[in-house]
């Protein structure tokens, strides 16, 4: 339930109003009797909504609108006066401020008001995040079996609320998938919530995770909702979570396991309802042996599994990949919309992308636009690493019908092999293969060799 703090230096009118509003409201309430004191719980306190009175001594309400926005602390504020000020109501709605009511207002006009403040403010941290994330988000893009079979399983597991292990290598769209669950999940507007285990030193791991009240460690200096805490009610998506240290490990899985959070230096559990997906581009299973992460966590998360594919995979998605990033970059930079030529999109196709699959596209597509004065962009534009690997690999290429499947059939093993770390067992299980025994005599045929 939100917490909304009233400010005012009358105990007993503040009192009063706070009853009010959780009487009629059903809101948890606080009261403050100064604005220092207000400033003081705004940041011990995990406050969703401030009634703030403008006439007090000390540390007025202008003061407080002030020191908020100095120190970007986003709360919402409702100034509520008695004094029937409009010229000095209006300056606070300049200071921040959301709106004003009158202190006579009927205790139903102030719940409403609350009720599209806290709205408002939930909109406006959406459309933050949405401009924060414009620049890296796109939706899944591509037609290959492979992603029709993914977007299938995305469909069919987004409504169910368990949690979710994304597992594919670095730059195949993990995050994209995480969005896509939560977009067709039964919350799609519920905040979404993304946090980088790898990103995080290891000593500000849990607060990020978890919060921290006000003086749990030097340096914190008011308190900080964590990301469960944000994700409450939406999605959780937790990046690179083969990262995350032993200690916060056994954390996040009490945390699974009791829908309970307690923020560092706190004294008392705070309930959380955030689905979480985890993604993860390392072996967990090889993490496991290591002893590098907790085996009942792994079994916690992947309760639902997608495999997200490397792009070498589904090469036949690179022809709408580059098409659609042709599109966007160009508008980002402002200049005409430009083309590939055939030779171009041949040999983009011909190479790996085993360093950053689809974010190396991209980013090799923005350093083509760039370097070409051309409205169709010639190989010439191709950085020469790539096109000295493309040109190799088509040299290579079989040409008869029986070569062709056998480099297929070649192809389709390493790449499973890659996948599963060269675990033999589990890549024949990924193939349909009736037992490791079968996958070893399709490698010894291809001269591969068990690492």
């Amino acid at each position: 339930m939100p917490l909304v703090l009233v400010v005012d230096d009358l105990l007993a009118l503040a009192e009063q109003y706070a009853y009010d509003i959780k009487r009629v409201g059903g809101y948890d309430t606080m009261v403050a009797t100064g604005g220092q004191h207000a400033l003081d719980m705004i940041a011990s306190e995990a406050i969703d909504c401030v009634i703030l009175d403008l006439e007090m001594p000390g540390v007025d309400g202008f003061q407080v609108l002030r020191k908020l926005s100095e120190e970007g602390l986003n709360v919402p504020v409702i100034v509520y006066t008695g004094a029937g000020d409009y010229d000095r109501c209006m300056k606070a709605i300049k200071l921040g401020a959301y709106s004003f009511i009158d202190k006579a207002e009927p205790m139903a006009r102030v719940v409403r008001e609350i009720e599209t403040t806290l709205e408002r403010a939930r909109l406006e941290t959406e459309v933050r995040t949405l401009r924060r994330d414009l620049d890296t988000e796109s939706p899944l893009i591509g037609s290959s079996a492979v992603m029709q079979k993914l977007k299938e399983q995305i469909a069919r597991v987004a409504p169910i609320p368990s949690s979710v292990l994304v597992i594919g290598e670095s730059g195949t769209g993990k995050e994209l998938v995480a969005r896509e669950l939560h977009r067709l999940g039964p919350g799609p507007g519920k905040p979404f919530v993304a946090l980088n285990c790898a990103a995080l030193p290891e000593n500000l791991v849990e607060s990020e995770l978890f919060g921290h009240e006000r003086g749990a460690f030097t340096g914190a200096s008011r308190l900080h909702k964590g990301a469960f805490e944000m994700a409450t009610g939406g999605t959780l998506f937790l990046d690179e979570i083969g990262e995350m240290p032993l200690p916060t490990q056994a954390k996040l899985l009490r945390v699974l396991e009791e829908n309970k959070v307690m923020r560092v230096g706190g004294e008392r559990s705070l309930p959380v309802d955030a689905r979480v997906v985890a993604a993860t581009n390392r072996s967990l299973e090889s993490e496991i042996e290591a002893r590098r992460f907790r085996q009942d966590l792994f079994y916690r998360l992947n309760v639902h599994i997608l495999q997200l594919p490397p792009l070498r995979d589904r090469r036949s998605d690179i022809a709408e990949l580059t098409d659609s990033f042709l599109t966007s970059i160009c508008a980002r930079l402002g200049i005409a919309r430009k083309t590939l030529g055939p030779d171009t999109l041949d040999c983009l196709m011909a190479y790996e992308w085993r360093r950053n699959n689809v974010r190396e596209l991209r980013n090799i597509i923005e350093r083509m636009i760039i370097s070409s004065d051309a409205t169709t962009i010639g190989i010439e534009s191709i950085p020469a690493e790539v096109r000295v690997s493309s040109s190799n690999r088509r040299g290579d290429q079989p040409t008869s019908l029986r070569d062709m499947k056998v480099e297929a059939e070649r192809q389709i093993v390493i790449s499973a092999l890659e996948r599963n770390d060269w675990h033999i067992t589990n890549t024949a299980r990924e193939l349909g293969l009736a037992d490791h025994a079968s996958l070893l005599k399709i490698m010894r045929r291809h001269n591969l060799k068990q690492r």
